[in-house]
C-alpha cells in the first residue's frame, strides 16, 4: 500500500522539486568565465551585462578571466563545471568556431559539449595600425605590405582566434605575407600594438575603438555589413574586394552541455531584460556592437554555422597550428 502511494506521489514530488528550483535559482553567486585577458572585447561585453544581470537575478554575477590557449582554457573550465547554472561562460567565434576548427587537440566539441543560452551582441572587426606605420589608408597599406613580404607583423588575441584566422584569410586572398604574433587575449595584444611593439592588429571593434578615437591606432579596413557610423571613412572588406573576410564576431553566453533547463531559461530571460535597459544598450552600442538577444536554439544554430565555415576554411587553406 505504501509503495503504491509513493509511486502515485512521485510525479508530484518531482514537479514540486522542479518548480522549487525554477523559483529559487539562483541561490548563490554565478561565475561568468571570460576566456581571455581583461581589456578585450569579450571582457568589455561581459562586464557590460554582469552587474545589471546580478540585479535582475538577485545574485552576484562574478566575471572571472581565464586566458590562454586562444580561449580554450576558459572554455574547458565551463565544460568541466557542474550543470546547475552556477558556472557559465562567454561564447566567442574564437572559442566555439575558429579555434576548434584549427586545433584538433583542443579537448572539446563546440557543438556537443556546450549549451547555448543567448547571443548578446555581434560586433565588427577591424584591421588597424600604429600611428607610426607608413600607410594610413587601405590603398597605400596594401601596396606597402605587398612590396615587403614578411617585413611587418600583426598581433591577435591568440593562435586559432578569429583575429588570427581572419587575417590569414585576408593574407591568402590579398597575396600578402604578414607575420603572426599571438597573445593571450586581445587586451595584451592591444597594449603592445598601441605601444608600437607590433605595427598592426586585427581585433574586435569594442576593444580597439577607444584607441582609434584617441588617435593611438589608425583603422585601415573593417569587417562589417556596411560602413560604420563610428568610422565613416573606413571601407569594409567587401568594398576592397575581399567579401569572404567580411565576417562579424559574436559574444554570447553558454553553459556546459546538460545544463538544467530552469537555469537556462532564467539566465536567458534575465539577459533579455538587461538588454532592454537603455543604459546597457548604449554601453554596448557605443562599442560599435549590434545587440542581438536571441533564443538558445537560434544561438546554437549560429555557433554550428560558424564552426562549419571555419572548418571549411582551415581545410581549404591548409591551415594548422604550426
Amino acid at each position: 500500500m505504501l509503495q503504491r502511494l509513493m509511486k502515485a506521489l512521485l510525479p508530484l514530488l518531482l514537479l514540486s522539486s522542479g518548480l522549487s528550483f525554477a523559483q529559487n535559482y539562483p541561490t548563490k553567486p554565478i561565475r561568468l568565465i571570460v576566456p581571455f585577458a581583461p581589456g578585450g572585447s569579450t571582457d568589455i561585453i561581459a562586464r557590460a551585462i554582469a552587474d545589471p544581470l546580478s540585479r535582475v537575478l538577485g545574485q552576484s554575477v562574478i566575471v572571472e578571466n581565464k586566458a590562454g590557449g586562444g580561449g580554450s582554457i576558459g572554455a574547458l573550465d565551463v565544460i568541466k563545471s557542474s550543470k546547475d547554472g552556477y558556472v557559465i561562460g562567454m561564447a566567442t567565434v574564437s572559442t566555439t568556431a575558429s579555434n576548434p576548427a584549427i586545433n584538433k587537440k583542443i579537448g572539446y566539441d563546440p557543438i556537443r559539449d556546450f549549451q547555448a543560452i543567448t547571443n548578446i551582441a555581434a560586433t565588427p572587426n577591424v584591421l588597424a595600425v600604429h600611428p607610426s606605420f607608413p600607410a594610413k589608408e587601405y590603398k597605400s597599406f596594401i601596396e606597402l605590405v605587398k612590396r615587403h613580404p614578411g617585413k611587418y607583423s600583426y598581433s591577435s588575441s591568440g593562435t586559432g582566434g578569429i583575429g588570427h584566422l581572419q587575417t590569414e584569410l585576408f593574407k591568402n586572398m590579398s597575396g600578402t605575407f604578414i607575420v603572426h604574433i599571438p597573445y593571450r587575449g586581445a587586451g595584451p595584444a592591444l597594449v603592445d600594438t598601441v605601444a608600437g611593439q607590433v605595427p598592426m592588429i586585427f581585433d574586435n571593434l569594442p576593444s580597439a575603438l577607444p584607441f582609434i578615437k584617441d588617435g593611438r591606432l589608425v583603422p585601415i579596413v573593417v569587417a562589417a555589413p556596411k560602413r560604420l557610423t563610428q568610422l565613416p571613412n573606413v571601407p569594409t572588406f567587401a568594398e576592397v574586394g575581399l567579401a569572404p573576410v567580411n565576417r562579424m564576431a559574436y559574444y554570447g553566453l553558454l553553459g556546459p552541455s546538460g545544463m538544467s533547463k530552469e537555469a537556462i531559461d532564467k539566465i536567458h530571460q534575465g539577459v533579455l531584460k538587461v538588454l532592454q535597459d537603455p543604459a546597457v544598450r548604449k554601453r554596448i552600442e557605443d562599442t560599435g556592437s549590434l545587440i542581438i538577444g536571441n533564443s538558445p536554439d537560434q544561438f546554437a544554430a549560429e555557433i554550428k554555422s560558424e564552426f562549419e565555415i571555419y572548418k571549411g576554411l582551415v581545410a581549404k587553406q591548409g591551415l594548422s597550428l604550426n
